[in-house]
């Protein structure tokens, strides 16, 4: 399996993009602004979108992309999503007021998109990669995934904060290779990380001492503004899991 780094940042600006990856050619993970630096032809091959959560930075992308490849394709999009998240796809995006539902473009029994439910813990097996949603702790209900080629497993935490949960089930992963993880404020906004359940630093730091596997980590979702002071926090908390900053167009193979 391959994961292309299409956006991890968390905001939008010049060479800025916001959380999106493909997996191979044809599932995204989230689908943030990054979407939109693939090719028509690449669009066309996205058959699975698998979302985190509902918050925008992660969703921005389906509807444009459902919109221009709908017309061009001879099978709908599948979008994995939890209940919670799916009802507010349907409630608030694809409703014919924000955007139109193509859950019944150009009808109800031939949609350019249907909707798929997840559940933590059970896995969706997609030509022998699993992809299984994970125990978040965010303002919304979240997931994040662990995807697993059969040889080694990629994580992605989703939008998170502290969460016992989730390092429960990492450390029942016999092959993990990667660990993508947020840190979207830095310690001086820690008090707002905690209202909007993201880590900063040293929480971030807190939690990885939790892990009891090894693992190549990898810190997305940086705010564009402290991009630099937050990579040296952690840097300086968790020094001895040699986090590395992720950025666009990093490839994971796994």
């Amino acid at each position: 399996m391959k994961l292309k780094v299409l956006g991890c940042s968390g905001g939008i600006g010049k060479n800025l993009r916001t959380t999106s990856f493909l997996l191979d050619h044809d599932v995204l993970i989230d689908a943030g602004t990054g979407v939109g630096d693939l090719t028509l032809a690449e669009l066309k091959r996205i058959d699975h979108i698998f979302i985190t959560h509902a918050h925008l930075d992660h969703i921005a992308s389906i509807p444009f992309l459902v919109d221009t490849t709908g017309w061009l394709r001879d099978k709908p999009i599948t979008v994995h999503a939890t209940e919670e998240t799916l009802e507010v796809l349907k409630r608030h995006l694809f409703n014919w007021h924000i955007w139109p539902d193509f859950n019944a473009i150009p009808n109800r029994d031939n949609p350019f998109m249907v909707y798929e439910t997840l559940s933590v813990g059970e896995t969706v097996e997609l030509g022998g990669r699993r992809i299984t949603p994970l125990p978040a702790n965010h303002a919304v209900p979240t997931v994040g995934f662990q995807l697993d080629s059969g040889s080694s497993s990629l994580v992605f935490s989703g939008d998170t904060t502290t969460n016992d949960a989730q390092w429960e089930a990492i450390n029942l992963i016999d092959n993990l290779r990667y660990l993508i993880v947020e840190t979207a404020f830095c310690e001086r906004e820690k008090e707002l990380a905690i209202l909007a359940k993201h880590y900063c630093p040293s929480l971030l730091a807190e939690d990885l001492r939790k892990l009891r596997r090894p693992a190549e980590i990898y810190i997305t979702h940086l705010k564009p503004n402290e991009i630099k002071l937050t990579m040296r926090e952690i840097e300086r908390d968790a020094k001895k899991f040699k986090p590395r900053m992720l950025r666009n167009n990093h490839v994971l193979e796994f």
